[in-house]
């Protein structure tokens, strides 16, 4: 970089992984727009269609770019979310926690520090995926005894 020239390009702790399959598609390209909206840069891992595709395929490289600092946290989806957590969970390092609502996002941050969320399209309306997309981001790690439980996670891997 050349003296007194910034660099804007976005940094790892301002870009949020985001995939889904074919069932998520339409709740991924909403959030994306709000992650815009805040500020946040998005690297889109796919679908990039409704058409059908294996949830696997776009979800682990997404969950691999958080496990390797390239993204500061992910946000998957597909038609319930379950699927995409345990695709996600598969990679060492990533806690992704299936989220339904804000207290379960807000949890999800404050006692399992969790470094991605999936949310089911099929399961809750719009305005409550982007009320747990805001709770989440906002939402800190408490530590303390959470803290010891994450380590014993981590000691399982």
């Amino acid at each position: 970089m050349k003296a007194g020239i910034l660099d804007t390009r976005p940094k790892a702790i301002d870009i949020i992984a985001l995939a889904s399959d074919h069932a998520g598609f339409r709740y991924k390209e909403k959030i994306k727009a709000f992650l815009e909206s805040k500020g946040y840069g998005v690297r889109d891992f796919g679908a990039d269609s409704e058409r059908p595709v294996d949830y696997p395929l776009v979800i682990r490289p997404a969950a691999e770019a958080v496990a390797k600092g390239e993204c500061a946290r992910g946000i998957v989806l597909g038609g319930s979310g379950n699927g995409e957590a345990m695709a996600a969970n598969k990679v060492k390092g990533i806690r992704c926690a299936v989220c339904w609502n804000r207290k379960s996002a807000r949890l999800a941050r404050e006692h399992n520090d969790a470094t991605m969320i999936a949310i089911g399209e099929r399961m809750i309306p719009l305005k409550t995926a982007l009320d747990i997309v805001r709770t989440w981001l906002t939402a800190e790690f408490k530590g303390g005894r959470h803290l010891r439980r994450i380590k014993e996670i981590k000691n399982a891997e």
